[in-house]
């Protein structure tokens, strides 16, 4: 394992110099489940939550957390996103919604922070758009699935 970037030598956390870095495209893609009662799913696929479109909702928030993730981390880098993609998925083995985000820029740092925004800000939404029904629901799983582009090139999950 490398040295940890943010801390300089006396331990101090700094923002990483990204400047001699090399401009290129990257990627993210990122995970997370909110596991709720089947019942609770229900209401989500019928659109009878009391609060409105789920789905829809989480979607919208989660592109949006990706687009402020420098304002919510401290050390991050703001940066000018080419692409945030948000999808939540009903899944009825977990019972729940599968929450995915994939994320592009091109420059000089990655975006696996932004991706995993998107998804946990979408997991929280979807909790707080239905928690009067089930406040039993877990949010579980949030994990980078693959980041491409950089100097350090593809990585991927080992585990899915």
């Amino acid at each position: 394992m490398s040295a940890l970037t943010h801390l300089d030598a006396a331990g101090a956390a700094n923002m990483v110099d990204v400047s001699d870095k090399a401009v290129t495209s990257r990627t993210a893609r990122a995970e997370g489940v909110v596991v709720m009662l089947p019942e609770t799913l229900r209401l989500i696929r019928e659109g009878d939550a009391k609060k409105g479109d789920v789905i829809g909702t989480a979607r919208l928030a989660g592109i949006m957390a990706a687009k402020r993730t420098h304002e919510l981390i401290p050390l991050c880098h703001p940066l000018l996103l080419t692409k945030v993609k948000v999808d939540c998925e009903p899944d009825d083995a977990l019972p729940g919604l599968r929450v995915t985000a994939e994320v592009r820029v091109t420059g000089q740092t990655g975006v696996e922070m932004e991706a995993l925004t998107a998804v946990s800000l979408a997991c929280l939404t979807i909790y707080d758009m239905v928690k009067a029904a089930d406040r039993g629901m877990r949010i579980e799983g949030i994990r980078l699935l693959e980041k491409d582009g950089g100097k350090s090139g593809a990585w991927r999950s080992e585990t899915r």
